[in-house]
């Protein structure tokens, strides 16, 4: 298995708030999403040690802070 540092992967978490229209530089009407990108932050890092595989867990958005454990 690769090194998970080895790979990079670009994208964006957020959420879809609508559509709507814009238009291009040639005059045509393009529809287009309107997302909302929030910041994210990695919460958990799987390994092929402790957990047989890799993975990243990515949080998103607000969490109620009742449901945080202390640190």
């Amino acid at each position: 298995m690769a090194d998970i540092n080895s790979k990079i992967s670009k994208g964006l978490l957020g959420t879809k708030l609508g559509m709507t229209q814009v238009w291009d530089e040639n005059g045509k009407l393009v529809p287009v999403t309107v997302i909302e990108v929030a910041p994210n932050v990695v919460t958990q890092v799987r390994t092929p040690e402790k957990d047989g595989y890799n993975a990243v867990q990515i949080a998103y958005g607000q969490i109620d802070p009742r449901k945080v454990n202390k640190p």
